[in-house]
């Protein structure tokens, strides 16, 4: 996987009780447009992008790129789940050289508060300490973000860092296989 390290990409679908985690394919891309133009999403992320951009802009297989899962249920894309190392730019991070793996997901309004978001990045946390078994990931949110904060809580990031950025407090959590298996 570029930028992770030597894992195969894609890896076989990852299925949960409810969803799948797949790699992109054409059929999504209408679900990529929705997020990225979506007020409610855009919310901690620096807004929403225009809709007529998107149209013109994402490709048609968006988001086919290694750390890249979408979220399926039952054939339809609910959201993405991205892994990608923290650049050595932004404040906060775990280790000197900034080589830690970051965790990101965005889920469609609708698929908001039905607990996907838990299921889907457990999953992809599962497959981190199979694929990569000694690296830290860590979650970057705004503090203002409640939801983001207790999913972050749940899925057992502990604080490491707050700091300011983007004109707000962020908050960074990590993880780590050994310590949360151990």
């Amino acid at each position: 996987m570029t930028g992770l390290g030597p894992v195969a990409w894609p890896p076989a679908p990852i299925r949960t009780e409810r969803l799948v985690l797949r790699e992109s394919e054409a059929r999504d891309r209408t679900a990529f447009i929705e997020l990225f133009a979506s007020p409610e999403v855009g919310t901690y992320i620096g807004g929403p992008r225009p809709r007529d951009e998107l149209e013109r802009t994402v490709p048609g297989v968006p988001g086919r790129r290694a750390g890249l899962f979408v979220i399926d249920l039952d054939g339809a894309m609910i959201g993405m789940i991205t892994l990608d190392r923290r650049d050595a730019e932004p404040s906060g991070h775990v280790r000197p050289d900034a080589a830690e793996a970051e965790l990101g997901y965005m889920f469609l309004p609708e698929a908001w508060g039905c607990g996907y978001a838990f299921e889907a990045c457990a999953a992809v946390l599962d497959w981190v300490a199979d694929a990569l078994p000694s690296d830290p990931v860590v979650l970057c949110t705004q503090t203002a973000n409640d939801r983001s904060m207790r999913l972050a809580a749940k899925l057992g990031f502990t604080e490491v860092d707050r700091f300011e950025e983007y004109d707000a407090e962020q908050w960074l959590g990590v993880w780590s296989s050994v310590t949360t298996s151990g």
